[in-house]
């Protein structure tokens, strides 16, 4: 897996690697099989809406796989994105080396502030692919044993460091080394952020984040009912 440590300043948002699964068994659920395991690609890689969870494609990515499809992919989780910012940080927390794909992310960026970024906020990569964020990355089972570290679940929802899901809406191609335009700010400020905590460790936040009018349904109606996700 390729390290991403390094001290180069990059000016301009861009996607250090484009990753895709490696599909293994999976002990941890009771899906049969996980593509959490991503590793880099240097191809081109074709990025379209994968339509409902229930009986989509899964993924956002072409040859990326799905395994757990009542709780992941479709629209709202088309592509999942994590800074490589955030993978130092981490490794640096865990004392050890950690490779672009490491946390099960589709495209690893740079230089782009993917926690911070607002709920409904647009990404263009490259010359076609618009990406619209839609809502924070919630820790599962299948990571936790991914990690093998004890308390995992807890650790990671604590440091609010969650990366974000993406909506594809317009379709095309990325690869390494795309550039990323943000082209379109809400007016409001629900952050991924700001929602992963709403929904994790303060639900005091969950009135302020149905400010959104892009917020996933699945995460309004939950922010409506009061419900949060409680991850032991």
């Amino acid at each position: 897996m390729k390290p991403v440590y390094g001290d180069a300043v990059i000016s301009a948002p861009c996607l250090l690697s484009v990753n895709l699964a490696v599909v293994r068994d999976n002990p941890f659920k009771e899906a049969a099989r996980t593509g959490i395991d991503k590793q880099p690609t240097d191809r081109p890689v074709t990025v379209r809406a994968p339509g409902s969870k229930a009986d989509g494609l899964g993924s956002g990515l072409v040859g990326d796989f799905i395994g757990d499809r009542r709780n992941h992919g479709g629209d709202d989780q088309a592509v999942y994105a994590y800074a490589v910012e955030d993978l130092r940080w981490w490794a640096d927390q865990l004392g050890t080396t950690l490779g672009a794909g490491q946390f099960g992310e589709n495209l690893t960026t740079e230089a782009l502030a993917v926690n911070d970024a607002r709920i409904g906020e647009r990404w263009k990569l490259g010359d076609d692919v618009e990406l619209q964020v839609s809502e924070p990355r919630i820790p599962c089972g299948t990571f936790r044993g991914w990690m093998n570290r004890p308390g995992w679940l807890k650790t990671f929802t604590a440091a609010a460091r969650p990366g974000a899901y993406l909506r594809v809406l317009t379709p095309g191609v990325v690869q390494s080394g795309d550039l990323v335009e943000i082209t379109h700010v809400p007016a409001h400020d629900v952050t991924v952020a700001l929602v992963f905590r709403a929904l994790t460790t303060e639900p005091s936040l969950l009135p302020r984040i149905l400010e959104s009018p892009d917020l996933a349904d699945e995460t309004r109606e939950m922010a409506e009912s009061g419900r949060t996700f409680h991850l032991g």
